[in-house]
């Protein structure tokens, strides 16, 4: 991880609590991504499951079964991880900003993560937006979700807050394929 000291983002004991009982003893941080959202350089992301996980190298022609479409961001080997692995993993969304519905919101598709059956994590069409949720949240919230959860991240409005977020990801390590290794490995302690 180039910043070890996010993973203090973890000792807060309500924290501890959800990491505990969402992905259970052993949990570690397999992956850290920082967000900025500035108003005068706004951006979007288009509906989406977080579907990758970041290794270590490896023989990209001999990686085991369910684990596809090898790429490389900023020089780290990322694939696809099979749905088994990714309903398990736990993703963390440190909000340093207040979230509102002016400075680019991420919103979210409510049960999704349930309902994958191995579908791409593109969505072939926006959903209705009765079925979508907004998410709002202070500076200093965190936001618990699924990596399989549909979800986007929409334009900020002129003028807006800008919108920072420290984005964690955990697993307990073991569920990985033997034949591979995490880039990155922060064990958390849920005690």
């Amino acid at each position: 991880m180039l910043w070890p000291a996010v993973s203090t983002l973890c000792n807060n004991n309500s924290v501890r609590q959800l990491i505990a009982h969402a992905v259970g003893e052993g949990a570690a941080i397999v992956r850290g991504l920082f967000f900025d959202k500035p108003p005068e350089r706004t951006w979007t992301l288009p509906w989406h499951r977080d579907r990758t996980i970041a290794l270590q190298d490896t023989d990209i022609d001999k990686l085991p079964s369910g684990y596809t479409n090898p790429t490389r961001k900023a020089g780290v080997l990322h694939v696809n991880a099979p749905c088994d692995l990714l309903e398990q993993m736990l993703t963390l969304r440190f909000s340093l900003d207040a979230m509102t519905s002016e400075n680019g919101q991420l919103v979210v598709l409510s049960g999704s993560h349930q309902t994958t059956d191995g579908r791409d994590d593109e969505l072939s069409e926006p959903p209705l937006k009765s079925s979508t949720r907004a998410i709002t949240c202070g500076a200093g919230d965190v936001f618990a979700m699924r990596p399989l959860l549909a979800h986007c991240s929409v334009k900020s409005a002129p003028h807006a807050s800008r919108r920072r977020v420290v984005h964690l990801e955990l697993c307990r390590p073991a569920l990985l394929d033997s034949a591979l290794a995490w880039k990155h490995l922060t064990y958390v302690s849920t005690n």
